[in-house]
């Protein structure tokens, strides 16, 4: 057999491969992350309900009722362990007419069949008591306690950081151009170099299905699923304390409103399908149904305090499931293929399997010096005042306020660009601090935070990007 670049070339960098890399890292292997984008987090994984979801909606026996299950178990360990924001605030589903109370019990039957504990039906009033913004046409509910809400860049990142620091590589703006059996293993040609590793995981989101037929005769297709989300102002984030959930439908499970770990509300998705796997533009359309849906669940909801929207696409592969193993006709190549909801939850679940798979076939054993553990970035809002000052006192940038809108300091920001594959641009450090997530949606803080960017990184300004290469922000004097 050649030698090998690597022992394992994920491909994909938001929640799923990052969950993959940190598991894989507990192994004595070789591994690699590739990501077409400038960072982690920058497809799916960045735009979603960041729900993570008790388990009663996947159907019972489904690869996606499994994943989900487990992967809602680890999170709250996994959220001490990574230092991620994560809430178990419970989920309600509504049933707003009497002839749909068959469905409601359909799907508390389901949830027992998939094992999800804490599942009760009540009645509309018995709804309106712990809930009392939620309609009046509410007749019954389902309520699931096991159900979560959590910073979706926080555990991916988190997640990424943990790989990174127990030695997994990660190549940014590399993007997959072919795949090539080889003896031993694969080619996997990209826009950069040529790298040969012996083992492959396909967790590429959208492009999976490009990712996986370029190996397999065995084809999928994926369908991106387009949902516009609309995101209110802390001012209002207590409206509702759980997950309001209506009774899915044909695509899913409809309009939610929601609190976030953050404080914010949001309301969302729609589920438009698209060709374009880049797709992410909202409509005023997409927006006003989500509008117009949300209300039938909670009485007016404050549409007015919007600060921003936004789009994210699922991965819907035509058999309706997630594709998780290795490929029957390709052996080496390890799909996580299909990842829409509940991918988010599932993450943790899929990447422990997918891992211990993989360190298995290649006869790995565990790092005995692996470190789970991962420490975040100290926010000074949500620290005493004692804590403050003991935190300025020994590094006075974190008294120097950036962001107004989210309290986000000097301090935090270059935590964020220095840290363990640190942030490279403004969406970067946004995700890692949420300096510019803010009402003002990064109006006045823009300037000061390209001035750090540019300063850490020993750039000039007009080098600073938003995103990827070519999205600067500064163009001409």
């Amino acid at each position: 057999m050649s030698i090998m670049d690597q022992d394992v070339v994920i491909i994909g960098a938001g929640v799923v491969g990052a969950a993959i890399a940190r598991e894989i890292s507990r192994y004595d292997l070789k591994v690699c992350v590739i990501e077409k984008e400038e960072d982690v987090c920058s497809g799916t994984s960045k735009a979603n309900s960041a729900i993570v979801h008790a388990g009663f909606d996947a159907k019972p026996g489904s690869v996606k009722a499994k994943y989900n299950l487990e992967g809602n178990l680890m999170m709250g360990q996994l959220s001490k362990d990574l230092d991620f924001e994560f809430k178990q605030n419970g989920s309600m589903v509504l049933c707003f007419d009497e002839a749909d109370r068959p469905a409601l019990d359909e799907l508390y039957q389901r949830g027992l069949d998939n094992g999800v504990q804490g599942l009760e039906i009540i009645t509309g009033d018995e709804a309106r008591k712990i809930e009392p913004n939620i309609s009046d046409e509410v007749v019954a509910a389902m309520i699931a306690r096991t159900g979560g809400i959590v910073c979706p860049f926080g555990l991916t990142i988190a997640l990424a950081e943990n790989a990174a620091d127990n030695g997994v590589s990660f190549k940014f703006n590399t993007e997959v151009q072919n795949i090539v059996k080889i003896d031993g293993g694969y080619k996997v040609a990209t826009n950069n170099e040529e790298i040969t590793t012996k083992y492959i995981v396909n967790a590429a989101g959208v492009y999976a299905d490009v990712i996986h037929n370029m190996v397999s005769s065995q084809k999928i297709h994926i369908t991106p699923r387009k949902g516009d989300y609309m995101l209110m102002d802390k001012e209002v984030g207590g409206l509702v304390s759980h997950t309001i959930f209506q009774l899915p439908g044909k695509y899913g499970k409809g309009i939610l409103v929601t609190p976030t770990v953050h404080g914010n509300l949001l309301a969302g998705p729609t589920a438009v399908d698209v060709d374009d796997k880049e797709c992410t533009a909202t409509t005023a359309e997409e927006l006003a149904d989500v509008s117009m849906k949300a209300n039938k669940s909670v009485k007016n909801v404050p549409f007015r305090q919007t600060i921003t929207s936004f789009s994210g696409l699922r991965a819907h592969e035509d058999g309706d499931d997630f594709i998780i193993g290795e490929c029957s006709d390709a052996e080496g190549f390890f799909d996580a293929a299909g990842i829409e909801s509940p991918g988010l939850t599932s993450a943790p679940a899929i990447g422990a399997e997918l891992a211990k798979e993989i360190a298995e076939k290649a006869g790995a054993q565990e790092k005995s010096d692996w470190n789970g553990y991962r420490k975040g970035i100290p926010h000074v809002s949500q620290l005493s005042f004692e804590e403050r000052a003991e935190l300025i006192k020994q590094n006075p940038a974190y008294g120097t306020i950036i962001c107004r809108c989210e309290e986000i300091s000097e301090g935090e920001i270059v935590d964020a660009i220095n840290r363990t594959l640190g942030a490279k641009s403004m969406d970067g450090i946004k995700r890692r601090t949420r300096a510019g997530m803010g009402r003002c949606q990064a109006g006045f803080c823009t300037p000061r935070t390209i001035e750090i960017l540019a300063r850490e990184l020993g750039i000039k300004p007009d080098e600073v990007c938003k995103n990827r290469p070519g999205s600067e922000l500064i163009v001409g004097d």
